[in-house]
């Protein structure tokens, strides 16, 4: 590839559009900009990219421009099997993504996290381990911060990256100097059709490993353990079950080898997820020499990520949990049986392919008390809800109505938790907005309450009304038809 050579047409205006963009003016490159999505942020990049020499494509121009361009770079959210990618590779031409330019064209080396479940968690706490002893350490990548933002990093730096599936589906060039796959459970089959080739993308991050580089796998996920026979890497495990060559969890301490790093109550959260993301953080950082010392304290001190069962408040004994970042089945199942006491539970958004039976079954031998049920696919969660015998159940038509119905639910020493178990493209363009939604609801009726404090949930019953507008002060309990839709 050589940018002041050659054409590239960039596809879609996301963070990660707009940083390859930018990258590649200053390449010299001639670059092409198209997003057919309508947004303030979108207009906003627009006008920025063409001041600094992108041109924009309308609608009508985008197969001319195409034809005359040799890379296409496309955003995480299109496909690689979207009309455009598909023509660009039949006729030989180049598809990429900005992650795949950031591999490239970084420097540095590269510690690359991939997985289901739990990759901001660990990217986070082991940029956190590492910036601890003294590593010029950032976190990058599908954690927010495109990895091409650090291209300029010298040698001595570290680039720590989330990658989804979806970046997999165009990246060839990466190298990690360690790769850590955390599990691989159902997610996005509306995109990638079948676990097979799912489980085909998440191995792809170890492809161009040589004996040089290392692997830190789940030896309890068989799929994740198969990754060992197909790569070169130096293999380090990671378990829950087993004591492994590596990490592992045993009477209730986290282990590395036969030395004892820290105990499962001393960590920043509890449940089991937590236990595994640590392990993969500790036989990280002992590949990169950290003290034990170091790493334990680490591991005491983090604070968790935003909107990962992030607790909100506490309003007249009930507690809000924001785990907006919770997209798929398997992590509101770790939800469910992580949260302690009686749960009214926020499930929906947009379907992503899954099949929910396991997480009703979960509930019902859990401490869930009621769900609510909300948005795009309400109907199948309703439908996979009374199948497997779950019928506590409120249907809600769009999420800042669940969210009220929830708070005049609730009664004290409840938890209101949000988890979705979807995506959030029915209402929200990312599950970070709708948390923050999330809080804002629950912040507002926090200071309601402290308005109303003087009115007894007795004496105020809200009005519908004033559910779907948000005005709901504490509130007493409204009386529900179960199995009618709110609209």
């Amino acid at each position: 590839m050589y940018p002041k050579h050659q054409k590239f047409l960039i596809l879609g205006l996301s963070s990660s559009g707009y940083m390859a963009t930018e990258f590649l003016l200053t390449k010299g490159a001639e670059t092409y900009i198209y997003d057919d999505v309508e947004s303030v942020k979108v207009a906003k990049n627009f006008e920025e990219l063409t001041k600094k020499g992108a041109k924009r494509v309308r609608k009508e121009e985008l197969s001319s421009v195409a034809e005359g361009c040799d890379v296409l770079v496309l955003s995480p959210g299109i496909p690689i099997d979207h009309p455009l990618a598909v023509s660009f590779k039949r006729k030989g031409k180049a598809v990429v993504g900005e992650t795949e330019l950031g591999a490239r064209y970084m420097r540095c080396p590269i510690v690359a996290v991939t997985g289901t479940n739990g990759k901001t968690t660990t990217v986070s706490l082991i940029t956190q381990t590492l910036q601890s002893v003294g590593y010029d350490a950032h976190a990058c990548g599908n954690i927010g911060t495109p990895m091409l933002a650090f291209a300029h990093l010298e040698e001595d730096a570290l680039a720590i990256a989330e990658i989804s599936s979806f970046q997999l589906e165009t990246l060839n060039s990466i190298r990690p100097h360690i790769s850590v796959v955390l599990n691989i459970t159902e997610d996005h089959l509306n995109r990638h059709y079948n676990m097979e080739n799912y489980a085909f993308l998440k191995g792809k991050l170890l492809k161009n490993a040589s004996g040089a580089e290392y692997a830190v796998l789940n030896y309890d996920d068989k799929t994740v353990r198969d990754f060992a026979d197909k790569t070169k890497a130096k293999v380090v495990w990671f378990s829950v079950k087993e004591r492994v060559q590596g990490a592992y969890y045993e009477d209730g301490a986290l282990y590395y080898g036969e030395e004892k790093i820290l105990s499962a109550n001393e960590l920043f959260a509890s449940g089991l997820h937590n236990v595994q993301n640590a392990l993969a953080t500790i036989a990280t950082a002992k590949i990169m020499r950290v003290p034990t010392e170091s790493i334990a304290k680490s591991l005491r001190d983090f604070k968790g990520v935003k909107h990962r069962l992030e607790k909100i408040a506490t309003i007249d004994g009930v507690t809000f949990i924001d785990d907006s970042k919770a997209t798929n089945v398997d992590a509101s199942v770790q939800a469910v049986q992580t949260v302690k006491g009686e749960t009214l539970l926020l499930l929906g958004g947009k379907n992503k392919g899954y099949d929910y039976a396991r997480l009703f079954e979960v509930m019902k031998h859990a401490n869930v008390v009621q769900a609510v049920l909300y948005g795009e696919n309400r109907y199948e969660l309703l439908k996979s809800a009374r199948e497997n015998g779950f019928e506590n159940i409120t249907l809600c038509a769009r999420f800042s109505l669940a969210v009220n119905v929830a708070l005049l639910m609730a009664k004290s020493g409840q938890t209101v938790l949000l988890s979705p178990a979807s995506a959030s493209f029915d209402e929200f363009s990312s599950y970070e907005e709708r948390g923050d939604t999330f809080v804002e609801i629950i912040r507002a009726h926090a200071e309601k309450t402290a308005q109303n404090q003087t009115k007894s949930r007795e004496e105020y019953i809200p009005t519908y009304a004033e559910i779907a507008d948000g005005r709901t002060d504490t509130g007493g309990r409204a009386e529900h038809d179960f199995d009618r839709e709110i609209e």
